[in-house]
């Protein structure tokens, strides 16, 4: 039985079949039902063949009171069976009423319903990428089956109610109760449709650009009023739309623009046509680095990206995914370097962390080109990875160099142009860009969307008595499975130590291609200290240092001032040691040496997690005491030399905490926990005590009673979630069975309450306690996509895995698994062979590091 699923042939056959004219949506959340909701819906469609018949979607009907095509009463117990509505013997032209109780969600999938402990507030928010529309109103869930939406939402009187249309005055229906009856909207695809409603607070402005005023609104729950920093995100979006308005030559297409923080949210935020929903946890209670604004700018960037990559003009069906979302995450790190003052190092950003997430992903079982095969539903929530956003966004980028910036821009302009408020595939961008740009694109993009897997690039050269280049090549493997050698225009920067600094002498740009391109420019250079492929990272490309390149490097990362070239060389050396060609000591060496110095706060927390998972993970077992040691101890020098309140020092003692598991560090931590230790500057929030408070759990310092009494002093959302999380890191065998029914096992979980207890279960070090959770995992991986949601399920296969602990005997255990996993859902197929992945580079990474 298809159950949610959907294939890309039946929404083919489907769209072929209909055209959709008109959706009514009418919904009662005033009901005193805290687990269902009153949903009403009509669709007018069109048929091509009458007398034929088609489904509707409909997911986790509570009870169905009516369903009626054309008149005519249908049986729900008949017509209504695996979340479809058989609809048979069509009219031309048709009109399907389905009234139903829905249920509400606890997992972030569908309408979600949250009450806030602080207050006892409700809020609902929906999120419908990729096909939970149908979780709310019925639905012919399919992104090319676009049609015009009109939503009326009965709801108390007192709270806020925002959709993809202008809010409209209320109108009262009884005391205390009242009716929105938006606006029709223009035509879009059902998963970008939305509804958000509860007590928000609101704050108000207007965008006045060169095409009009867009009128804004900045939402967020009442007990986060105080942590609203509305100027700082309002600010963001006023220059992005004079970013986007101007560089696509195309106004904003959907009237007034709503940012909403929601609880409880999966994913960072989400592209409803101005209705955009971003996680609440991007208004931080505490005090938080550059890296975290950063980010959350580029969200807002990113989302505002979508209102023309994905809103307006949208993919016919889900293979052209990248095109919302690669495109989106370009043009968001393009915008922010253009249009802000305060992020316009992006690009650096980028390469420190989404481009080493994207070389990762590229690196699994489960790789996939950009422009993937998604066959159906479940095949598309799994490439929502870094190949999708980051590898794309990369290619992006070296393309908008090759072909330039303004025949680049023009093709985009083309093609909002001619496929407004319609769907498109690839072809169609494609044209418009080689209309533009007067290339020939069809071979690169056979390269490097149609293609899986990363290339490698090296120096070769020779050098004269005298020190210079008699000859300079720049190699390029690839993956024995993934053997494309691709086309990359690149610049060679040569460095030279000087002055106690390490700086740029000569850079010199050119298109390689195949095994080996000579570099004839570098011809008569004299060999600097440092060779950079890739220098400014215009491709995408793993690369590799030389000898004497390396040990500079080594020697003296703090002297590079140039952050984008730091960035490829950490980038360069934990992608070395990832892949077991540089030992995972060296590695935490080097991180110490340098991340006191780095500018770049996203190269410093990203730095820092890498080298604690070195640290834990990549070590040989005879020497990762000493290692992990060492790594603590020159965390805590690290620390306390740090700049008093800087990010740096905030960012240090994180990652000290989560380091220190001697006794000595454990007494630090509780100081810093319990205020009997004070460092100059550094502000112990509420959310730091909530990481020092899990660092003494996991290394069995506390236990329940020392987290009972700090959720006593945080009763909000936040603070049940951390200490769920901190319990979740006990190393008891109670307290682990416990986090397992939590966040594995048990079906009215919330959803991020779910995500900290499973993100906290496995931890280095405690191989002993989560011995059992081998077998128990591998028992029910094979269902739980079948008993979970999608995304409860995907957070168990992903956080529980048990990687954390490396051992020869839990990869024979997996791999015994993967071999008889035939019949098992793909999709857990592809966890599982994931975490093998990730096991395996470990007991190589630990090998290599035995070696001297």
């Amino acid at each position: 039985m298809p159950g949610t699923n959907l294939t890309r042939e039946e929404a083919a056959t489907r769209a072929a079949l209909l055209d959709v004219a008109s959706y009514l949506v009418q919904l009662d959340l005033s009901g005193e039902s805290d687990t269902t909701f009153a949903s009403t819906t009509t669709v007018r469609f069109s048929c091509t063949q009458p007398g034929a018949g088609t489904f509707a979607d409909l997911v986790g009907a509570a009870e169905i009171h009516e369903i009626t095509l054309n008149g005519r009463s249908l049986d729900p117990t008949k017509v209504y069976a695996d979340s479809r509505i058989a609809l048979d013997g069509l009219e031309a032209d048709n009109e399907l009423v389905v009234r139903a109780d829905l249920t509400y969600s606890r997992s972030g999938e569908g309408l979600h319903r949250f009450v806030d402990p602080a207050d006892d507030r409700v809020y609902l928010y929906t999120q419908f990428e990729v096909p939970d529309a149908r979780r709310v109103y019925c639905t012919f869930e399919q992104p090319d089956l676009k049609s015009v939406f009109t939503f009326h939402v009965t709801a108390p009187a007192s709270w806020k109610v925002v959709s993809n249309s202008p809010t409209p005055s209320p109108v009262a229906v009884s005391e205390g109760v009242a009716r929105w009856e938006f606006a029709e909207t223009v035509r879009m695809s059902t998963y970008i449709t939305a509804l958000v409603a509860g007590e928000y607070h609101e704050v108000s402005d207007v965008y006045d650009g060169a095409h009009g005023e867009i009128p804004l609104g900045v939402f967020c729950r009442q007990s986060l009023v105080e942590h609203l920093d509305h100027e700082e995100i309002i600010e963001i979006t006023k220059q992005g739309f004079g970013f986007f308005e101007d560089a696509f030559q195309f106004p904003y297409p959907f009237g007034k623009y709503d940012q909403l923080f929601v609880p409880e949210y999966n994913m960072g935020a989400m592209e409803n046509a101005g209705c955009v929903t971003f996680r609440d946890e991007y208004l931080p209670r505490s005090r938080q680095t550059k890296a975290f604004y950063e980010q959350r700018a580029n969200t807002i960037l990113h989302e505002m990206a979508h209102m023309w990559f994905g809103d307006l003009v949208t993919m016919k069906w889900w293979d052209d995914l990248w095109l919302n979302e690669s495109f989106a995450e370009w043009a968001s790190h393009h915008a922010a370097a253009k249009a802000t003052e305060k992020y316009a190092d992006a690009w650096t950003g980028f390469t420190n962390a989404r481009k080493n997430w994207a070389y990762r992903q590229d690196q699994l079982p489960s790789t996939h080109p950009i422009a993937a095969d998604n066959h159906d539903l479940e095949a598309v929530e799994q490439n929502f990875d870094g190949i999708t956003y980051a590898k794309g966004a990369s290619t992006l980028k070296q393309l908008v160099h090759w072909v330039g910036e303004e025949p680049f821009l023009a093709g985009l302009r083309a093609y909002f142009q001619k496929h407004a408020f319609s769907n498109s595939e690839f072809a169609d961008l494609l044209g418009a860009l080689e209309d533009a740009s007067g290339r020939e694109l069809t071979s690169w993009a056979e390269e490097w969307l149609q293609t899986s897997g990363v290339n490698t690039l090296s120096a070769s050269f020779d050098v004269s008595e005298t020190g210079e280049f008699t000859r300079f090549e720049v190699a390029q493997t690839a993956a024995a499975e993934y053997p494309t050698l691709r086309r990359h225009r690149i610049r060679v920067g040569l460095y030279d130590l000087e002055g106690g600094r390490l700086v740029r002498r000569h850079q010199v740009e050119t298109d390689i291609a195949g095994a080996s391109t000579a570099v004839d420019a570098l011809v008569g250079e004299k060999q600097p200290d440092l060779v950079l492929l890739n220098d400014d990272d215009l491709t995408y490309a793993k690369i590799r240092l030389d000898e004497r390149s390396l040990a500079t490097l080594v020697g003296n990362i703090d002297k590079l001032d140039d952050s984008l070239a730091r960035a490829l060389c950490w980038g360069a050396a934990w992608d070395m040691t990832r892949d077991a060609e540089m030992r995972a000591s060296d590695f935490v060496a080097l991180v110490l040496q340098g991340v006191d110095t780095e500018t770049d706060l996203t190269a410093v927390g990203a730095l820092l997690g890498y080298a604690s998972s070195a640290a834990s993970l990549f070590t040989a077992e005879a020497h990762r005491g000493d290692v992990k040691a060492q790594w603590e101890s020159g965390l805590r020098q690290l620390l306390e030399a740090a700049e008093p309140g800087s990010d740096h020092q905030l960012a240090l003692a994180r990652a000290y905490a989560a380091a220190a598991r001697s006794e000595e560090g454990a007494a630090y931590v509780r100081g810093l926990y319990d205020g009997s230790q004070a460092l100059d500057g550094l502000e112990v929030s509420q959310d730091l005590r909530w990481v020092l408070l899990t660092s003494l759990a996991a290394g069995g310092h506390v236990g329940d009673a020392e987290i009972d009494a700090e959720l006593a002093r945080d009763t909000t959302i936040s603070g049940q979630e951390a200490a769920s999380g901190a319990r979740a890191a006990i190393p008891t065998a109670e307290a682990k069975e416990r986090a397992w029914e939590i966040g594995v096992i048990a079906d009215d979980t919330p959803n991020e309450t779910a995500r900290r207890t499973c993100a906290n279960f496995q931890v280095p070090g405690q191989a002993e306690v989560l011995a059992p959770y081998v077998d128990r995992y591998l028992e029910i991986a094979g269902t739980l996509l079948e008993t979970r949601t999608v995304w409860l399920a995907r957070l168990a296969l992903e956080l529980c895995f048990p990687r954390a602990n490396p051992s020869a005997e839990t990869l024979a255990k997996v791999d015994a698994w993967l071999a008889a996993s035939s019949e098992v859902n793909p999709a857990a197929v592809r966890y599982v062979s994931e975490g093998r992945a990730d096991l395996a580079r470990a007991l190589a990474a630990q090998e290599r590091d035995a070696r001297a």
